[in-house]
This record gives structure tokens, sequence and C-alpha cells, in this order.
């Protein structure tokens, strides 16, 4: 927006320091990749540099890994990239004010557009939920971010199973040190493994003997870690007069498909693109304009995020599947990748577990 007219004065306020983030690793798709360098090369040139790159997505069922190719996705580590983008805001003269939380909008009154981005705990929608249709629905299962000095190299999908239930693990590699790792649990194996009344050191010492086989030695790091559900946050609209929301203050997006982050870019660029195609247009109009191009693809993504959610709830149903057979339902839980498409990423794959089919059946011992 500041390109598009350096006149415009913006500011940004930050609830957090300029250097604290909570948090570990972001993942971007090529895609979305490809709408930052069209935007603003100069952010995405300083972003891909610091990337890690992978192609492939390995799944480790029952002791066994696989692996699926054609998967294009890139990683960063979350502070690499706020400092990126803090750089850039004062290099084009926007304004950063941080630790500094609103409670209320009263004090941006005169501001001509309010963008809110404040998170899936959005005190901004929460002041207007009813004229913007807000739905909030709390998932059932358990995860908790953490950090881990074992390298992950492919996107990498862990399921265990204990005495005290399943474990799923959504593992992979920011930078040259570090991968973020989440666990996920049903709230049965949850509550059997006493997970919600152990300290941050105790939860972290049982996930680690959990997946020691996956973590190399390696232990994992907290960051003000600590166990969530998963909130599905929808809105009807994403706007009321002046006041827009982006990213997970307007809607969220179950971890195991992409991340907030991701979703939340692509809404500050549809939002860019609206100002700048309708440049006579008052503000509500602009931001119908925003929500008319961009809600649909939003809506798509999170309809594959719900069926990607929903088969993680439900995965120790699924634990019995020989290996191969779980991973072509994990690669194609979502409705998004279907068969042929799996094919055009791997056919190596996709012909295993065709012959696999041909030879077994259902793929269960």
């Amino acid at each position: 927006m500041k390109k598009l007219n350096p006149a415009h004065e913006i500011r940004v306020v930050e609830q957090n320091p300029a250097n604290n983030t909570y948090g570990w690793g972001l993942v971007f798709s090529d895609k979305t990749l490809s709408y930052l360098q069209e935007n603003d090369h100069e952010s995405f040139a300083a972003i891909a540099n610091g990337m890690h790159t992978w192609d492939d997505v390995a799944v480790v069922h029952r002791g066994h890994r696989i692996t699926i190719g054609g998967n294009a996705f890139r990683g960063i580590a979350r502070i690499k990239f706020l400092r990126i983008l803090q750089k850039r805001c004062q290099q084009q003269g926007i304004h950063l004010e941080f630790e500094r939380r609103l409670t209320s909008l009263a004090p941006l009154a005169d501001h001509d557009l309010i963008v809110a981005s404040d998170g899936v705990n959005s005190f901004v929608r929460r002041q207007f939920e009813q004229q913007l249709g807000t739905t909030l629905q709390a998932r059932p299962n358990k995860y908790i971010w953490y950090g881990t000095n074992c390298l992950f190299d492919d996107l990498t999908m862990v399921f265990r199973q204990n005495v005290d239930g399943v474990f799923v693990a959504h593992a992979y590699r920011f930078g040259k040190t570090t991968s973020t790792f989440i666990v996920e649990c049903d709230p049965d194996t949850w509550a059997q493994a006493g997970l919600g009344t152990k300290s941050d050191a105790e939860n972290r010492a049982y996930l680690e003997e959990v997946f020691q086989e996956d973590l190399g030695g390696q232990p994992l790091l907290s960051n003000k870690s600590e166990w969530l559900n998963f909130c599905v946050v929808r809105n009807r609209r994403w706007s009321y007069e002046n006041v827009v929301l982006l990213g997970d203050a307007s809607h969220t997006v179950h971890f195991s498909i992409g991340s907030g982050t991701r979703l939340a870019l692509g809404d500050a660029i549809a939002l860019y693109r609206a100002c700048a195609d309708n440049p006579h247009a008052d503000i509500p109009e602009v931001l119908t304009a925003f929500e008319q191009a961009r809600k649909s693809v939003v809506d798509r993504l999170q309809d594959a995020a719900y069926a990607s959610m929903t088969w993680f709830e439900t995965v120790k149903d699924r634990m019995d599947l020989d290996p191969l057979p779980f991973a072509y339902e994990l690669m194609t839980r979502s409705g998004s990748i279907d068969h042929e498409k799996l094919r055009e990423r791997d056919p190596d794959f996709v012909a295993a577990y065709e012959a696999y089919q041909q030879a077994f059946g259902s793929g269960c011992e």
C-alpha cells in the first residue's frame, strides 16, 4: 500500500516486542510465494533467500517410512520472516509500534481503514461478531507446538502408538539447526497419558520417549508451548464499515494443511489489489471487492482443511492399515489431491499403491 502511494500514512500496532515471536517455523507453498514475488519482489527475494526447501512428504507408520515426492514447499523461521517484513516497512517509511496491546478501537477513530490481524482470539472480531456472522468451533484434539534440533529434511508426519493411545507429530525443518515439531492426540489419549497435569518439562520428557526413534536423541524445545484445542473460525463477512479482518482473526485452517500466516499473506495481497483496482471507491466498496475476490478461495481451503482435520481426529481407527495404504489415505485425505493428481506428483508411489491394491485389497492385516 505504501509503494502504491507514498502519501499513505500507515501505522502498525503490535502487541509483542519487535524481536519476540511464539512459535517456530512457517511453511509456504510455491504458489503463495509467487504472489509475493509479483507484488513485492524485494520482500520475496529476502524471504526466499532464508528458506529451506523440500519436495518430499514422509509418512512414518508402524515403524515404516514412506516418501511421496512432487510436493513443493519452503520453510522459514518465524522470527526471520518477521524481521524481513519489519525491515521492509521501515525502508518504506511505515511507522511500527511494538509492545502496545489495543483493547479498543477508539484510539484509531481518525483512521480511514483499520486492518485487524490480531489472531484467533481477535478482540476486534468480538466487537462485531453479530455484524460479521461469526461462528467458532473448538475441536476435540489436543495439540502443542515444539521445536527440536533434530533436522527433518522432508515434511514428515509420524504416527506412534503406546499404551495410552495414538500420537501424531507434524515435523519440518525451517533452518540450518531447527525443526518445528507439532504433537497432536485425541482427548482420551491426552487424558490417559496425564498430559494435562504434567509440567512443561514432564510433557516434553514423555513425548521425547514416545518419539525417541524419530528425534535421534535430540530434546524437544519449548517456547511458551502449551496444549491447545484447535478453533475453527468462520465469518459470513470479513468487514464492517471501515474495519476488515485478515488471517486467523477472520478464518482458520488446520495446521495439517497450511499455516495461518500463509493465508494472512494472501489476504493482505488481495486487500492491496482491491485498493489498487478501485482507486476512486470508498472504503466499504473496496472491502466488498476484496471479499468478493478472496472469500471463495479461502472457503475452499477451509473446507479442505476441515476434511484434513477430521481425518487426524479419527486416525486411531486407521492405525491397523498397512503403511502404503495408510500413506495413500493421508495424501488424499482433504479431497484437494485425487488419485490422478497424486500420480502426477509421484508416479512411482501411485504405481506401488496400485500394485498393493491388486495384491492385498483393503490394506488391513
